[in-house]
């Protein structure tokens, strides 16, 4: 399952970043790293974006970027 997939008000693990360069820098530089535990507070009407608690601060991500991570 990735983080896209992850209803409102579920507490995730991170358990893979898929993707390559860049964007998995950026993900990383956000703090969403293997082992992580992500709580999903809210998804846009539309979908886009998803707005996530990491590691104690709300954080926002695209659809596009929350596809690549990978959770249970």
């Amino acid at each position: 399952m990735n983080l896209k997939e992850a209803k409102v008000g579920q507490t995730v693990t991170v358990v893979k970043l898929n993707g390559e360069g860049a964007i998995k820098r950026r993900i990383m530089d956000m703090g969403i790293t293997k082992g992580t535990e992500v709580y999903v507070r809210k998804v846009a009407p539309l979908g886009d974006p998803i707005e996530i608690t990491v590691r104690g601060y709300e954080l926002s991500i695209r659809k596009a970027d929350a596809e690549k991570i990978e959770v249970k």
